[in-house]
């Protein structure tokens, strides 16, 4: 096993809270960010505003929003239209926080609607996970995507999936089903619902990078030292 691993850790909190309009968590998530700024796609904002949760930021052409329900809503929202037909309102929003240097980002609403709107999100994460420091949530669990060789504080029995972007060779340690210089290959064989059996366990990304699945760690953003 190489020696050079970097520590995920979890010091800071997210510099937004980033709602695509799919299947949005529950009000309570809302409630354990709140002190965490919220944007949201032109969609997803009928969606907050359904739920009594006002979005501090909107992106997007604006085909989508309620302009009724926006209209009474007393908080104050900036509003920045972008119409470019290009780039779905994902990527978008990435665009303009990567420019105003807002990177460390927790993504919901990435499922739902049509499958192929879904697969086209993950497409965008993946892409601009390699310049910004992206995380998905969604059922009180955290993904992100990793090129290189990691150390995780776990837990024995917590569920780990590794799934190849869209492939990988990896060697690891202290997971239940161990890898030594797999391969893993879209398509052919993932890692999901792999399963600590320490509190610490450690991953070689030898080649390629994954997404990593591993519990949430609401409202800590993870980074690698």
């Amino acid at each position: 096993m190489s020696q050079f691993y970097k520590i995920l850790s979890f010091n800071k909190k997210f510099d937004f809270v980033i709602c695509l309009n799919g299947i949005l968590p529950k009000n309570d998530f809302f409630e354990i960010v709140k002190e965490i700024e919220i944007v949201a796609a032109d969609g997803a904002a009928n969606q907050l505003f359904e739920m009594d949760v006002n979005p501090d930021i909107i992106i997007g052409d604006m085909d989508s929003i309620n302009e009724v329900k926006f209209g009474h809503n007393d908080k104050q929202v900036q509003i920045i239209k972008i119409d470019d037909q290009d780039t779905n309102d994902f990527e978008k929003i990435l665009i303009w926080c990567n420019k105003n240097g807002r990177t460390n980002l927790l993504i919901t609403g990435i499922h739902g609607g049509d499958m192929e709107h879904t697969l086209n999100n993950w497409s965008v994460f993946s892409r601009y996970s390699k310049i910004m420091n992206l995380c998905i949530y969604e059922n009180n669990r955290y993904g992100i995507s990793i090129s290189h060789s990691f150390e995780y504080q776990s837990y024995k029995g917590e569920l780990l999936s590794l799934i190849p972007q869209t492939s990988s060779k990896i060697s690891s340690e202290n997971l239940k089903w161990e890898l030594l210089s797999d391969e893993l290959i879209f398509g052919n064989r993932e890692g999901a619902r792999n399963m600590s059996i320490s509190d610490k366990i450690r991953l070689e990304i030898i080649s390629g990078s994954i997404l990593f699945f591993f519990d949430s760690k609401l409202p800590l953003c993870p980074n690698f030292l």
